[in-house]
């Protein structure tokens, strides 16, 4: 599969099957996101990956009550290690480098006959307890990974005239 078929491929997923994810294909999905740039190359991010049955349980309520969390056999909370930091363009750079890290995981997740789920409806607080994350870093995002149960549809896309402008903001 190249990239541009993964990235058709890419649905969110919201029903799992109950079958794990064998070690050898997480490691290489979550080589992918080491792989990922950062700003000035620092990595600053730390990826909890969780699976744990009673641990995803208690991120469902953090979650706010996401069932399909829990029954994802994996989660994986990425968390920015430095929230303050601002880049020269004035945007923080742990949710960039955050996106970055979590495309490269949905699409290799793709790749190896998987699917995924951004989350970002949770609750900061009870994710960083449950998960032991000191309150001094932020959950950027949650993301579930597993072998999809169902076959969600392809979104609708707006046409590329509707959304790329040549030069200048018009």
């Amino acid at each position: 599969m190249n990239v541009h078929e993964a990235i058709k491929e890419r649905r969110s997923v919201r029903a799992y099957q109950d079958k794990p994810v064998p070690e050898k294909v997480l490691t290489k999905i979550l080589e992918a996101a080491r792989l990922a740039p950062s700003a000035r190359n620092r990595q600053a991010w730390k990826l909890v990956v969780v699976r744990e049955a009673q641990i995803r349980k208690k991120l469902v309520e953090a979650a706010n009550n996401q069932q399909f969390v829990g029954e994802a056999p994996v989660v994986i909370a990425a968390v920015g290690l430095t929230p303050n930091d601002i880049m020269r363009c004035d945007i923080p750079t742990d949710p960039v480098d955050v996106a970055i890290i979590l495309d490269h995981i949905t699409l290799a997740a793709v790749e190896e006959g998987l699917g995924t789920c951004w989350i970002g409806s949770f609750f900061q607080d009870k994710v960083r307890e449950v998960l032991g994350i000191p309150s001094s870093y932020k959950v950027v995002e949650l993301m579930t990974l597993g072998y999809p149960a169902d076959s969600p549809r392809p979104k609708s896309r707006k046409p590329l005239n509707e959304i790329v402008f040549y030069e200048k903001f018009i």
